[in-house]
């Protein structure tokens, strides 16, 4: 088993529980990871016997930056079904991060993590 990571793809949108979070907006951080069997792209060296790797970063892009949600675990949880309803992978983590938080104290960010192998609803 091999792994294509996407890492540190940025967006700027307006998800959050609270109204101010969803009208300023805050910058996000996506990592995707994608477990599969790689072995045959390298053989043959052609992207049709891979996973493309700008359609998975418009599927993370879409979904980002389309509808609003209230929750880092949704966004994380649809981003990880969407990739593995679409594209060949045994197994799929995601991570979001929302950076600079609308929290009381001094952090960097939060983060959720999902693997399609244990919590995805």
């Amino acid at each position: 088993m091999s792994i294509i990571r996407l890492h540190n793809m940025m967006f700027y949108s307006y998800h959050g529980a609270s109204r101010a979070e969803r009208e300023t907006g805050r910058r996000y951080e996506v990592d995707v990871e994608l477990h599969a069997d790689l072995t045959g792209a390298a053989r043959t060296d052609n992207l049709t016997d891979t996973i493309n790797y700008t359609r998975v970063y418009d599927t993370v892009a879409e979904i980002i930056q389309g509808k609003k949600y209230n929750l880092l675990e949704t966004i994380a949880a649809m981003i990880t079904n969407a990739i593995k309803d679409n594209y060949q992978a045994d197994r799929v983590v995601v991570r979001v991060r929302k950076k600079i938080p609308p929290i009381p104290g001094n952090l960097d960010h939060i983060e959720v993590e999902f693997d399609s192998g244990t919590d995805v609803t």
